[in-house]
């Protein structure tokens, strides 16, 4: 859904107050991310908490649930947003900032159903060209994953594949079946 209301800066629409689902500012427009449904929500909690088993307790990594993200004139809200350690905004008493204002190393975008992925894709294009290392686009739907990685073009991923994850956790070895294997209950 696109915001009629005319925002000229990207200082105006940081001011607005945050909407459920949440709206980002892309070129000049505001654009209402789709509501999350179930196989989105299954998939957004268990690989925030997987990647996060993995990578708080060596303080290597940290994945963040819908973390508004400025950076670049854009303002966005990855699915998740994963930071290696060292890179985690701090304020000055060491607590995670509010305000993000750095790119992700690793953005994570899910399909929601009847949801084009013009959007998400472009978004993951372009984290990767404003620094993020890796980008993942979820299809749920079609059971793939899209991998984006800097001087790379985009690979689809499918079945037993692995997925690639950030080297801060490259000890975790998962494939695009186990991924999905997280939407089955009973």
């Amino acid at each position: 859904m696109v915001l009629s209301t005319p925002i000229r800066s990207l200082s105006e629409f940081l001011k607005l107050p945050e909407t459920k689902p949440a709206s980002e500012y892309i070129d000049g427009v505001i654009v209402q991310k789709p509501m999350p449904q179930g196989k989105h929500s299954t998939l957004q909690i268990a690989l925030a908490s997987q990647i996060n088993l993995r990578g708080e307790p060596q303080h290597s990594a940290y994945a963040f649930p819908e973390l508004r993200c400025t950076f670049g004139g854009r303002s966005i809200v990855p699915d998740i947003s994963v930071f290696n350690w060292e890179r985690i905004p701090l304020d000055e008493n060491g607590e995670v900032l509010n305000r993000i204002e750095i790119v992700p190393d690793w953005a994570i975008e899910i399909l929601s159903p009847e949801q084009p992925t013009t959007r998400p894709m472009d978004n993951l294009l372009f984290c990767i060209r404003q620094g993020t290392s890796l980008g993942w686009l979820i299809d749920p739907q079609e059971r793939l994953v899209f991998v984006f990685q800097r001087d790379r073009l985009p690979e689809t991923r499918t079945g037993d594949d692995r997925l690639c994850v950030l080297p801060a956790i490259a000890e975790w070895e998962l494939t695009v079946n186990h991924l999905f294997h997280w939407l089955r209950f009973g």
